[in-house]
């Protein structure tokens, strides 16, 4: 995607939140709001450790995150109590309608046929979670975010530095989607790190994890 809105800035840093309490890596939270945990705490230490080692001392100005706790959570932790945070509130994750806070499992057991429906094409954008958001209409919403993210960055001074952006996975996605093409594997925790070359952006590296721990 070509985009010179975002004025003098060349790189954006995205991370997954970590785990939250009521175990985030099997349950489908959505907009269930829901902080994180002490490892999803430790995760977070981690990825800023790994953004240092990647980036050096970089100052994020500002950060951006979901309006959902365990991200809020995420980019303060990441980049320190002096950083200025804004929500865009576009960048809340998916909502999963009726399979909010279940596993694959308990979607499975107690809605059958839907779950075969939506295990047909995870991300069609023609599906719809029961009782919950378009696929199509979540990924145009954050891309509206996107959008506002950008004109911000583009109206305010930059010394060609580093953007933060503190999210969900399908969220992460549809901003590397849009950006750069890729629809990268997004892990708890997780960093992603987009470059501008002129006018363009491309993946840096994708879907780094080796920091996390266990």
């Amino acid at each position: 995607m070509s985009d010179g809105r975002a004025g003098a800035l060349t790189t954006i840093a995205l991370v997954r939140h970590g785990e939250t309490e009521g175990e985030s890596s099997v349950r489908y939270h959505g907009r269930t709001d829901v902080p994180l945990s002490e490892l999803g705490r430790a995760q977070m230490r981690a990825a800023r450790r790994e953004l240092a080692l990647r980036l050096g001392e970089t100052r994020f100005a500002p950060v951006f995150s979901s309006p959902l706790i365990r991200a809020i959570e995420g980019a303060r932790l990441i980049a320190g109590g002096g950083a200025t945070l804004v929500t865009i509130d576009e960048f809340a994750e998916v909502h999963f309608g009726l399979f909010e806070g279940l596993t694959a499992e308990e979607i499975r057991e107690r809605y059958p046929e839907e779950f075969a429906r939506w295990r047909a094409d995870p991300l069609a954008p023609a599906y719809t979670y029961p009782g919950g958001e378009n696929r199509g209409a979540f990924v145009e919403r954050v891309r509206r975010g996107l959008d506002r993210m950008l004109t911000m960055l583009a109206n305010q001074p930059s010394d060609g530095g580093c953007a933060l952006v503190v999210a969900h996975r399908g969220v992460i996605r549809a901003i590397v989607s849009a950006l750069a093409g890729e629809e990268p594997s997004v892990e708890l925790g997780s960093v992603h790190i987009l470059e501008r070359l002129g006018s363009r952006w491309h993946p840096r590296a994708l879907d780094i994890t080796a920091h996390l721990p266990r």
